[in-house]
């Protein structure tokens, strides 16, 4: 769906996944939420494989290790953290509005308002990017690490 956005913006498709929101200052992409994601001996190709399918974020309520946190952030994915999460009952199709988030991390900022979308329903979360550096919100600006070296 986002790459018909980016060719395609006015597409029905692309108004009807966007929801009224601007397809030109609006991205779409895959959400991953899992508790506690990142043990396990496939944690590189976890998130590879995520990316190729049309990832861009993960929402976690702690990563097990900063090696999957990192991959997340080298493939280009921001690695989201909500303590609250399980709370939250996020199920297939659900989705999350972020607003902003190019801002956040073009600046040094942690925490993001979101709008969590369930069942005709929306909800106000907070997310947080906690210790991302400077060199790791570039890479994700610029879409991965190979990117970014390329810059």
């Amino acid at each position: 769906m986002e790459k018909l956005r980016r060719t395609d913006p006015a597409a029905p498709e692309v108004a009807a996944a966007l929801e009224g929101r601007d397809p030109q200052k609006t991205g779409l992409g895959t959400l991953v939420m899992a508790l506690k994601p990142g043990d396990g001996s496939a944690r590189e190709q976890a998130a590879s494989c995520q990316r190729v399918l049309g990832g861009c974020a993960n929402l976690a309520r702690e990563y097990a290790t900063k090696r999957y946190r990192s991959n997340v952030v080298n493939w280009g994915m921001l690695p989201f953290v909500a303590p609250e999460v399980e709370g939250w009952n996020i199920q297939p199709g659900d989705r999350l509005y972020i607003p902003g988030i190019r801002a956040l991390l073009e600046g040094d900022g942690a925490e993001i308002q979101a709008t969590l979308l369930q069942n005709g329903q929306q909800r106000q979360v907070t997310l947080t990017l906690p210790n991302l550096t400077r060199e790791e919100r570039d890479i994700i600006l610029a879409g991965c690490l190979i990117n970014y070296y390329a810059q």
